[in-house]
């Protein structure tokens, strides 16, 4: 089964939008857990929008499960990512006024750059994965770096899909197959949704997590969050 990880920055923004800790994030983290999901994920940025750097540090007590964090490899994250210690780190080319992330890794142009810093939060029993596009090259280039995982990004997928054209998976099955046959570990993540998550699973083979935020937060507004974790829970299996 796939692992399902929730990406908790939308409840960050809610809080953030009005002050004080309301929702309390920490109480979210916990139930999610609590109603099934096997991870969380959070994405912190520099200006702290949505996610602080407190609240990684805070989450680290808390999270019990498999804990995420994501975001540009710039010193001060990298300095956060050491001293928390998360089950794994996401490596994601993110500049620092994107809304949201829109693009993976070139791993051939940045190669010499990510190997220094998957190494560094290797030596620290950090598992790396590196957010790429489907595209053949970038995930030869991610394993040449010495990666454990990639996470696919699945913007691309999730627009096609939306608009009926399930050949939209074609370069994600074909990346999944590579990155098994040379032995990475796949992860994927990006306007996956309850709508189109089955489908997507049951054609990427070894698919080992998905990390959905924003749909899943939404869907939880008419759905409830405990309901809404296992309708993924179950189109997963």
């Amino acid at each position: 089964m796939t692992k399902l990880s929730v990406n908790i920055n939308k409840i960050a923004t809610l809080r953030n939008a009005r002050g004080g800790n309301v929702p309390d994030l920490l109480k979210v983290a916990t139930d999610i857990q609590k109603f099934g999901a096997e991870g969380i994920t959070i994405h912190p940025r520099p200006d702290e929008r949505h996610i602080r750097y407190q609240d990684a540090r805070d989450l680290k007590s808390i999270v019990y499960t498999e804990y995420n964090i994501e975001g540009n490899p710039e010193k001060t994250f990298i300095d956060l990512v050491l001293e928390i210690k998360p089950t794994q780190v996401t490596l994601v080319p993110d500049a620092i006024d994107a809304i949201t992330s829109n693009a993976g890794w070139d791993t051939i142009k940045h190669a010499d750059y990510l190997k220094e810093v998957v190494q560094e939060f290797q030596r620290n029993g950090i598992r790396t994965s590196i957010f790429v596009d489907p595209v053949l090259e970038m995930i030869e280039g991610a394993k040449k770096i010495g990666t454990e995982r990639i996470e696919l990004y699945t913007e691309a997928f999730a627009h096609e899909y939306s608009l009926g054209n399930q050949r939209g998976i074609q370069p994600y099955m074909e990346s999944a197959i590579l990155a098994n046959q040379i032995g990475l570990g796949i992860n994927a993540g990006h306007d996956l949704s309850l709508d189109n998550i089955q489908f997507f699973k049951e054609n990427i083979p070894g698919l080992l997590e998905v990390s959905i935020g924003h749909a899943l937060i939404s869907e939880a507004i008419y759905l409830g969050l405990d309901n809404v974790i296992n309708m993924y829970l179950q189109k997963l299996k």
